[in-house]
């Protein structure tokens, strides 16, 4: 998780790095290339407002996805498929050095 966080960034990272790549090469500062992500304070105090890619995100906007999030109960197969292939090695290998 935290190599694939790192990508992430690094990725984003590059984005930023075309589009002042883009910007220098045109010689001035286009509208059309807006920036891939920016943060500014929101109106309230201690809400952050950001814009990935062109779409808005507020801090109250994930507080309410992560509370959907955990009220979902999802059934995950494979997770099951794991945990039953985990326990029947378990029998299988306890059966072996037992008898």
């Amino acid at each position: 998780m935290l190599l694939i966080s790192i990508l992430f960034i690094g990725i984003i990272i590059g984005f930023q790095e075309a589009n002042h790549g883009l910007k220098e090469m045109k010689g001035f500062d286009d509208g059309t290339f807006s920036s891939v992500i920016s943060v500014q304070e929101g109106e309230d105090y201690g809400r952050y407002e950001a814009t990935i890619l062109g779409e808005k995100v507020t801090s109250h906007d994930l507080e309410e996805k992560k509370k959907a999030l955990e009220e979902i109960s999802t059934y995950n197969l494979f997770t099951d498929i794991a945990k039953n292939f985990t326990d029947f090695l378990q029998k299988l290998i306890s059966s072996l050095f037992s008898g």
